[in-house]
Formats: C-alpha cells, sequence, structure tokens
C-alpha cells in the first residue's frame, strides 16, 4: 500500500467524526485533500466547512461546499488536517504546507481535533522534519538569528509567501524534547506570528493510515 492510499484510508475515517448538520473544520496539506474529497460524498449532511487556506477553500467551492468566514461561527464541533510529525502524546509539528497559522486559528476554535496521516509520521522525537516558522518579513533575520541560539538551522523558504503575506523560516537540526515550552519560547520571539508545533493544543485523535487498516490514538 502506498502512503498516498494510506492517507486516503485515514482521511476517510475521519467521517465517522463528522455530526450532521455541523460546520467542519478542514486544514491544508495532501492529506486534508484526501479528506476534503471524501467530504464531497456527505456535504449534504453537513451546514458547511471553514478552510485553514485560500487553496482548501478552493477545492470545497469546487466540490460544491459552502465555506465560511470563522468570524461568523462561534465553535467548530471538529477540525480535520494532517500533519508532518506527530509523537506518542499528539504533538505535532504541522506547517509543510505553509498554512500553520490559519490551522492554528482554527485548532483552537474546534472542540475536537482530527489529525489524520499515514504511519510514517508518529515518531518518538519530534524535529526531523524542519519546524516552520511564520515570521514578519522585516523581522525575518533577527528572528533566524534568535533561532540559532536555541540551537536550530533556519533556512528561508524559497520563494513562498503564506496567505498572511509573511514568509516561513523552515528550523532544522532541532531535537523537540519539551515541545509545549518551545512553542511558547518560539511564538514570544518579536516578530514571530506563530510556529509550527501544536503541542498547547495537540490532536484529541490522530488516525494512521497503515498497511493493515487504521490506527486510532487518543
Amino acid at each position: 500500500m502506498t502512503r498516498d492510499e494510506q492517507k486516503k484510508q485515514a482521511a476517510e475515517a475521519a467521517l465517522d467524526d463528522i455530526e450532521a448538520g455541523a460546520v467542519v473544520g478542514v486544514g491544508t496539506g495532501s492529506t486534508a485533500n484526501f479528506f476534503i474529497d471524501a467530504l464531497a460524498r456527505i456535504k449534504h449532511r453537513i451546514e458547511g466547512t471553514v478552510a485553514s487556506s485560500e487553496a482548501s477553500a478552493a477545492r470545497l467551492k469546487g466540490h460544491g461546499i459552502p465555506v465560511f468566514d470563522l468570524n461568523s461561527v462561534d465553535e467548530l464541533p471538529v477540525y480535520v488536517d494532517g500533519a508532518d510529525e506527530s509523537n506518542q502524546y499528539l504533538q505535532l509539528i504541522k506547517g509543510g504546507g505553509g498554512a500553520l497559522t490559519r490551522e492554528k486559528i482554527v485548532a483552537a476554535v474546534s472542540r475536537k481535533f482530527v489529525c489524520v496521516a499515514d504511519d510514517s509520521k508518529l515518531v518518538d522525537v519530534l524535529g526531523k522534519f524542519p519546524l516552520p516558522i511564520e515570521v514578519i518579513p522585516m523581522a525575518r533575520s533577527y528572528v533566524a538569528r534568535e533561532l540559532v541560539k536555541l540551537g536550530g538551522r533556519p533556512v528561508l523558504r524559497d520563494k513562498f509567501v503564506t496567505d498572511n503575506g509573511n514568509v516561513i523560516l523552515d528550523v532544522h537540526g532541532l531535537q523537540i524534547l519539551d515541545a509545549g515550552k518551545l512553542e511558547a519560547e518560539i511564538n514570544n520571539l518579536t516578530g514571530v506570528v506563530t510556529n509550527g508545533l501544536f503541542a498547547r493544543r495537540p490532536a484529541d485523535v490522530l488516525l494512521l493510515g497503515t498497511p493493515t487498516g487504521v490506527r486510532k490514538l487518543d
């Protein structure tokens, strides 16, 4: 079974968490795209969605699924998104697609965060995947110097601008043993919008596609 097939089965398993008549939070990336395609099959059962990126919003609208502004929604029953890495505590690294800030906002509003991924994303220690950090452009060099002090090797994501008009620094070489502490420390750097650690608001459920079926961690 290919990685894409594993992602697809995990994404389709997340349909079980969708409540009738709900507004569903939808993430960004390859696994989230599989979820969007699956969600289209039950679009008549939901009120609509909130998207974490312009790309996901376009894909949802392409399926005829309504997309609402988050400011018009008080609470989301569920948010479904992928991850670049997860540890056993369901703390995540996200932002490989550059949508980490909006993903964090949608996750914060959601009552339940369902993460869908293939089984290669489950790791013992976070950090092999470079940690994305969204930075206001004028602060890029300052933030990069501070990240070096934290033991990382920041690299500017080439020719990439977020939906919010900012840049991404991908930080290599971190071994993240205390994800919550590092998340707060990086977010306190002036000029950082947010970073891709989802530790203070981790996933509630992790659905992993495996060669033998979907494995659920919660």
